[in-house]
């Protein structure tokens, strides 16, 4: 049985490979030289802090038999630089980067931003990530976000397609360290019929 809830600081470490499975897809290119380690412990430092969980931001997890096995991560876009100054200056206390990480805007404003959505591989195609969608009307809702917005891959069609049957429609274009994205938005209170 799979159970959709907020996470907690326990959960951390087991978000933190899940959120790591981004980073490589997104071949960010200060973090090539960061070791594997190195970069899942700061990031599991940040999904122990408060803004991550509750405050600037809302974690989600699907946890199916005791194990997180997705996640989901967003915030107000005008937290963007607050939350994004939780890894910059983690990264910069960490003897493991040679400089601190530091990001792009992803966000296009007035909207609550669906920064990262991952599944454990074993749990792909099985409706975890329709689960987490499902979910973030509630916590955009709750943050008084009318519009949800993310940013997918124009490599990555099957998630386009995720994103489409769950009332996500494109609205622009940008670059993302050397990739190209999509925009996508759909408003918190859709009402859309979803196939898992």
């Amino acid at each position: 049985m799979l159970t959709i809830r907020t996470a907690q600081s326990d959960d951390a470490s087991q978000i933190a490979p899940l959120i790591n499975l981004i980073f490589d897809e997104m071949q960010l290119e200060e973090l090539e030289d960061v070791p594997e380690p190195g970069l899942e412990k700061v990031i599991t430092m940040a999904y122990r802090t408060k803004d991550y969980l509750s405050g600037k931001a809302t974690t989600v997890v699907a946890e199916a038999n005791g194990q997180v096995v997705g996640v989901a991560f967003g915030y107000p876009s005008e937290n963007e630089e607050a939350v994004d100054r939780v890894l910059e200056d983690l990264s910069a206390q960490s003897d493991d980067f040679e400089e601190p990480v530091s990001f792009e805007s992803e966000t296009s404003g007035h909207e609550w931003y669906l920064d990262s959505i991952a599944v454990s591989p074993e749990y792909q195609g099985h409706g975890v990530g329709s689960q987490l969608l499902k979910a973030l009307p509630k916590y955009a809702d709750a943050n008084g976000q009318l519009v949800i917005g993310l940013n997918v891959d124009f490599e990555n069609p099957g998630a386009m397609k995720l994103y489409e049957r769950h009332g996500f429609e494109v609205v622009g274009k940008r670059m993302i360290g050397d990739h190209e994205y999509y925009h996508m938005q759909r408003g918190v209170h859709n009402k859309v019929k979803v196939a898992n």
